[in-house]
């Protein structure tokens, strides 16, 4: 068995990772060393001579050397992190898999007083109050040491090292927990296979006396049945509510009966609303909890691409009218989203695809990170190849979208300001998605039209710079995203860009793309807009006349 230790600089990861592997005769892996050997100089030089930038590819790349978690008995391999190592999604991917891990936690304080009488410099420390400097490290680096054991990392050597001695016989998770932040949101967790304890977890921090499971037929059969047992297994009463798939879920209809059953189910409002299902069922569902009894706690169990990457993040809950998408509904917080990629991979290819236009708008607010991570793995991504699963980038794509979106909800959770970002390329999406009857076409499909339109707009008025349109557009072809034609006409879809919700002051405002980031307009010409609408619709390439 491989144990991996992490924690901040000072946390004493190299000292016990040694004590440990001589006591059980293992073998031992100070990847801070392993990079200095590689580099042949040590790594304030990798830090001063080639950046911040390259020495984390040199640590990606010892990560990886690692190769697969030692499965045989026993304390076999004790690994010794850098700080900042868990903080790169992948590494995670690689560190956490198949291994125990442990964190070494300690005040912020005391650790700066170690870094600062250590003869080894930090280069993250260097010319900055250490105090300061480490607490900010610990407030953004818990939800990745967050997945891990977490020992006492004040108690002395000899304290830090029996402490673990007792947790070697722990016996390694089947699934890979990655992530584990408790944010002004509620709580979020990512992982591999890691719903149902995640589930059981969150409604034990409720006091829940029992759950009421709403789903829909394909989401509960993926993963809800089994949610069902290991609740059960876990004494947790359930009761069941099935919604219709899709958009379909979303009528006020529908919520109505959804009611009825509460009522008839004597349902209180401690207990809480558990939504198993894609984006349109966990908006519906979160509406139901929104409103019973005046609202109920909600626990997120997303299950298809969209949903964990963007539509279960954020609080808002709706339903549809025939006006218009999500005219009506309320934001409500979660207690708790239990995200699980591995649901993903039952998913139909179209779904993933569709979603990836979620992915693309995220990146093009200026994730440039998340721009490249799609460049390089989009296609596969979009078709759920296995390798995307095997190396990591499907859950690194969840991340690094899921993380935006709470770090943006987190600072504008009611759409006064900074939120407002999000809905870039939606104001023609849901255009689409109206006219279209709230079928034919998926959510991340209709983003991707509107997304090019607003790209096209903003170029028109010289807001965003070509290089940066062409560049999401390209990537949005190799997806293969909103280029076909659509049958709707144009006229249609521009009434129904007036119903949009976001009009303030009787003027509807546009986000834009900018050359890194991204804008606000309300003084759109409605031709731009027509002509915008209309090259997409039609399915025109970006630079040829309509």
């Amino acid at each position: 068995m491989d144990l991996i230790l992490v924690g901040l600089p000072g946390s004493g990861k190299s000292a016990v990772g040694r004590r440990l592997s001589r006591r059980h005769a293992a073998t031992f892996v100070d990847l801070d060393e392993e990079i200095e050997r590689e580099a042949g100089r040590p790594i304030p030089s990798i830090f001063s001579e080639e950046g911040e930038p390259a020495f984390r590819a040199r640590e990606r790349r010892a990560i990886e050397a690692l190769g697969p978690a030692d499965a045989r008995p026993g304390l076999t391999r004790v690994v010794a992190t850098g700080g900042g190592a868990p903080v790169d999604p992948r590494n995670r991917w690689h560190l956490y898999r198949g291994r125990l891990v442990a964190w070494l936690d300690a005040p912020p304080e005391i650790l700066a007083q170690r870094v600062r009488n250590s003869p080894n410099p930090r280069p993250l420390l260097s010319g900055r109050d250490p105090v300061a400097t480490m607490r900010g490290l610990a407030a953004t680096r818990a939800a990745f040491y967050g997945p891990a054991i977490r020992v006492n990392g004040i108690v002395g050597l000899a304290g830090i090292v029996e402490t673990l001695e007792r947790h070697l016989d722990d016996r390694v998770p089947d699934g890979t927990l990655l992530l584990r932040a408790e944010t002004p949101l509620g709580r979020y967790e990512l992982g591999d296979g890691t719903a149902a304890a995640g589930v059981v977890a969150a409604l034990g921090s409720l006091e829940a006396r029992r759950a009421i499971l709403v789903s829909e037929p394909r989401a509960w059969e993926v993963a809800g049945a089994a949610l069902d047992e290991a609740l059960a297994a876990a004494g947790i009463p359930t009761e069941r509510i099935l919604l219709p798939r899709g958009e379909d879920a979303k009528r006020l209809g529908v919520i109505e009966d959804a009611a009825r059953q509460l009522a008839n189910l004597r349902a209180e409002r401690t207990d809480p609303i558990v939504a198993i299902g894609g984006g349109a069922l966990g908006d519906a569902a979160g509406f139901l909890a929104a409103t019973w009894l005046r609202g109920v706690p909600l626990v997120h169990v997303p299950t298809t691409l969209v949903a964990q990457l963007d539509s279960s993040i954020g609080g808002k809950t709706a339903v549809d009218l025939p006006e218009g998408k999500n005219l009506v509904g309320a934001f409500h917080q979660a207690a708790a989203n239990i995200t699980d990629v591995r649901f993903l991979r039952t998913l139909d290819p179209r779904e993933l695809r569709g979603a990836l236009g979620e992915a693309v708008k995220m990146g093009a607010l200026g994730d440039e990170r998340l721009l490249e991570l799609l460049e390089a793995a989009g296609p596969a991504l979009a078709t759920g190849d296995p390798a995307v699963f095997a190396s990591g980038a499907m859950a690194e794509l969840v991340e690094r979208c899921a993380v935006a979106k709470i770090e943006v909800v987190t600072a504008d959770e009611r759409e006064q300001g900074g939120r407002i970002s999000l809905n870039l390329g939606h104001s023609l999406g849901h255009a689409i998605e109206t006219v279209a009857g709230f079928g034919g076409i998926l959510h991340g499909e209709a983003v991707a039209y509107g997304l090019r339109a607003a790209l096209r707009i903003g170029v028109a008025l010289g807001v965003t710079p070509p290089e940066r349109a062409g560049r999401v557009e390209t990537l949005l072809d190799r997806l293969e995203l909103g280029r076909a034609a659509l049958p709707h006409p144009i006229g249609a879809v521009l009434d129904a860009v007036a119903t949009d919700k976001k009009h303030h002051g009787g003027r509807l405002r546009w986000v834009l793309a900018t050359a890194g980031g991204w804008t606000v307009r309300a003084d759109i010409p409605a031709e731009i807009v027509a002509e915008a609408a209309r090259s997409v619709l039609a399915g025109v390439p970006a630079g040829a006349s309509a």
